[in-house]
Formats: structure tokens, sequence, C-alpha cells
């Protein structure tokens, strides 16, 4: 028999209440090689688990689907269990063989492991279904090899791209293995999880597979205080404000298209975004321009309308594609710029204004600098370019005798 777990008290509501929040279950032996599991969550009723010893020192690990734990609200027998009729319905469920979890049960496990941790999987799911469970979805996670991942990741890299009319050289192929990264980062956290939880014999398949290397270091590209003006003056009246408040508050297109009126603060000028890629809401602080244009948007309408419509619709996904295209057209902006620029624009404007880093961070959502630094590091001020230029050997090269003017591009 496999290692044994200290036993937890899950047979009160009281009880369970002291245990630690965590993604990892609290258990409870019920019979040798079986315990019933309790994940207790934050501000949310728990859910109830079970962990079978199928033997070779592996278990499986199944969370009971459509019921949770007496936390808030009384048992019903049904989709609320207390402890007693979580034990009842772990000794009569039948247990899944071993080795049976499809990869595609394993994403799926941890998208719900996302979803109850309160992280957002809309980007995740979507990668998932497009660019895992086509090529990998129904083989099992304990058949899977080395050869296996690496001829879906080459092969996710080699796969069609959308067109980009502006791009060419070796870009089209740095964005695909980018995005094939990306998506193995997502296939390896969702085995992980399934390994965690003893229903795979080994890691070592998904482990020994290397991201490709040097594709991620694109050059981010930003407006000018020019460009976004002609930019603005070029958009329709919709996409106008969807434009200003990108640039007003460095948010994502998803972000700023769920925003309500009541989100905007005027006591404090302040926006706040309640549902954002990490999960976790945040403040976006405002300018005194930034917070005159949110009171213009907001004047009149109810504390839940949708702060950004189009005509008269929400904005959804992919909306502002086609319009960006046509404001740069208008604007001269070539090659033309996605929405996301614009949040590139904000940050990579505000660093070069001498803004800290941390500030930037947290307005954009980041959790830390690290990706701050990675990204506009470069365009802040520093000690450093400071020193080099004040103290770097200087050896008085004197220019060409050539005359040589600078071309002027009409705009």
């Amino acid at each position: 028999m496999a290692r044994t777990l200290r036993d937890a008290r899950l047979d009160t509501r009281e009880a369970r209440s002291r245990l630690r929040v965590q993604g990892r279950p609290h258990w409870r032996l019920l019979e040798p090689g079986l315990h019933l599991g309790y994940r207790r969550l934050a501000k949310r009723p728990g859910t109830w688990c079970v962990r079978r010893y199928v033997g070779g020192q592996t278990y499986t690990v199944e969370t009971l689907k459509g019921v949770v734990a007496d936390d808030f609200a009384n048992a019903d027998g049904k989709t609320v269990l207390d402890f007693k009729q979580a034990q009842r319905e772990v000794l009569k469920h039948k247990p899944k063989a071993a080795g049976a979890l499809t990869v595609a049960d394993a994403v799926e496990q941890y998208l719900a492991y996302l979803t109850e941790n309160a992280k957002s999987a809309d980007d995740y799911r979507y990668r998932a279904d497009a660019l895992i469970l086509p090529s990998l979805g129904g083989i099992a996670v304990a058949d899977l090899t080395t050869e296996k991942l690496r001829g879906w990741l080459s092969t996710l890299a080699k796969s069609p791209a959308k067109r980009r009319a502006h791009e060419g050289g070796t870009e089209p192929l740095r964005r695909r293995r980018s995005t094939a990264n990306r998506t193995l980062t997502i296939l390896k956290a969702a085995l992980n999880l399934a390994f965690r939880e003893g229903h795979a014999p080994a890691d070592g398949a998904w482990r020994r597979v290397r991201p490709f290397r040097g594709v991620d270091a694109a050059r981010l590209r930003y407006l000018k205080v020019a460009e976004a003006q002609r930019l603005i003056n070029a958009c329709d009246a919709d996409l106008r404000q969807l434009v200003q408040a990108a640039l007003q508050t460095g948010a994502r297109y998803g972000e700023l298209a769920r925003l309500r009126v009541h989100d905007f603060n005027p006591d404090s000028n302040t926006v706040t975004v309640r549902q954002s890629k990490s999960g976790k809401p945040r403040h976006v602080f405002l300018t005194d321009e930034g917070a005159a244009l949110f009171r213009r948007w907001c004047t009149g309408k109810p504390g839940n309308a949708l702060l950004f419509i189009r005509n008269g619709q929400p904005w959804g996904k992919s909306n502002q594609c086609r319009p960006m295209l046509l404001a740069c057209e208008r604007a001269k902006i070539d090659p033309p710029i996605g929405f996301h620029t614009l949040r590139h624009t904000w940050a990579s404007l505000s660093v070069m204004a001498s803004m800290p880093l941390i500030v930037v961070a947290r307005n954009l959502g980041h959790a830390d600098t690290k990706m701050c630094e990675r990204h506009y590091a470069h365009l802040s001020p520093s000690y450093e370019a400071d020193s080099i230029r004040k103290h770097a050997p200087v050896f008085g090269f004197e220019p060409d005798d050539q005359k040589v003017t600078a071309l002027r591009v009409r705009s």
C-alpha cells in the first residue's frame, strides 16, 4: 500500500471551516484504499471527492459531480450533501478504471479547477477546444508518450495561421510557435493536475517536452501620441469611446466590453475591473482627462447599463477587429494595429513618462513587475543609461563630408 494520509475532521460544518483553503482535498479514510475528500474553497461551498487506491502506487481521484458541501446551505441529499450523505455517495460510487482518464477528461477537470478557484478559464477553454482536444482528446493520459506530444507540438507550430497581410519574413512562424508554447503550457498544467491526483503513473512524458525557444520576445508596438490622436479621429462614434477608454486605462478589450456604469467611481476617479484575465478584480486609476471622459459617458445612464455598446448591442468577441482595421486605414497607420496595441501604448507612454513599473503593473492587473520589466523596462529612464551617456568614452568621431538630408515622408 502507498503512503497513508492523515485523517481530517470533515463530519461537521464547524470542523470543515477550520481547515485550510487549498486546491488539494482534505481526506478522511472510509475503508482501506478508499478516502472521502473535501476541498475547502474561499467564500463558496466546498466540494466532495473520492480517492481510490488501484494498485501499483497509483490512485484515482474523482470529484462528485453536481454536488457541493453543506457549508452555507442545509443539506438536501441531492445537490447539497452533508458528511454522512457524501459518505454514502462515495461508498456506492462506481470506481473508474485505472488509466481510463483521457486528455479530454484531464483538461475538463483542470478548467473546473480554475473556475473553482475564481480564475477565468474562457481563453483556456477556447485554446483547448481548438488546439488540444481534436488531436489528443481521446488518448488516455497513461498512454501519452514524449514522441506523441512532440509530434503534436510540431504539427501545431506548422499549422496555417490567420493571414496578416502586413506581416512577412519570420514573424508568422514566430507567432505560430509562440501560440504552440502557450497551448503546451495549458496542456501541461492539466496533465500535472491529473498526475497529482493519481490519474497517471508518471509525469515524465510531458516533462521532457520543451517549448520552442526565443519566440516570445516580440517587439511590442505602441502608438505615439500624435498617432493615437489620428486614430481616435478616424474611428466611428462607438469605437471611438472604446479606443479612448483603452488609451486612458490600459484595460483589455474584454474588460472594457464588460464595464457597467456603476464600475466608474467619480469620487475616487477610478474604474473597477470586476472580471479580469487573472480572475481578480482591480481598480484602475484615471487621470483628470480620463475621469472627465468617463463622467460624460456615464451621465444619464442607469447604474447597471453597459458603459460601451455597438449599434445598441454589447461588444462581442472579435467585434472590434474589422472597425479597428478600417480606422487604421483612415488614420494612415501602417501596418495597422490590433486593439491590444492600445494597452501597450498606455503602458509604454506611462513608463517613458517615468511612471514606476510597479504602478504600471498594478494598473494593468499584473501580480508583479516581471511582465513589465520584460516588455517596458528599456523605455524607462534609468540610472544605468544616464551613467553610460555621462561616463562612456568619447572618441571625437566626425560625420562624413557627404551632405545627406533625410527625406520627408508626406503623411
